[in-house]
């Protein structure tokens, strides 16, 4: 018997990616939520909150999920929209290299406060 593969769990990685860091990124908002207003007022009320080391690590954790998330998305869109392949491969790699410039920056500000 010739069975053909076709790929039956195909993107269930990705779904669970999106989901994982959607939550993520959710929990993130709600201690952002609580934590903000905690935080005196002005300049040095927000680098008191972001020198914390537990709101540092969850930021980094944030900005991670963000832009693994985001990737996952501007691909999809990329491979069902984008037909040339030549002109798909160039957007994957500048979504990418945006993706990390962004991540790396994020993380300089952050750990830099």
């Amino acid at each position: 018997m010739n069975r053909i593969v076709v790929g039956a769990h195909y993107g269930l990685k990705d779904w669970l990616v999106q989901r994982v860091t959607a939550v993520v990124m959710a929990l993130y908002t709600l201690l952002m939520i609580v934590a903000v207003p905690t935080a005196a007022g002005g300049y040095d009320g927000w680098r008191a909150l972001m020198s914390h080391g537990l709101i540092r690590f969850a930021s980094f954790v944030f900005i991670v999920c963000l832009c693994y998330h985001a990737w996952v998305g501007v691909r999809d869109i990329w491979m069902d929209y984008v037909k040339p392949t030549a002109v798909r491969l160039i957007l994957h790699a500048l979504t990418l290299l945006a993706l990390v410039g962004y991540a790396g920056w994020a993380t300089q500000i952050i750990w830099r406060l």
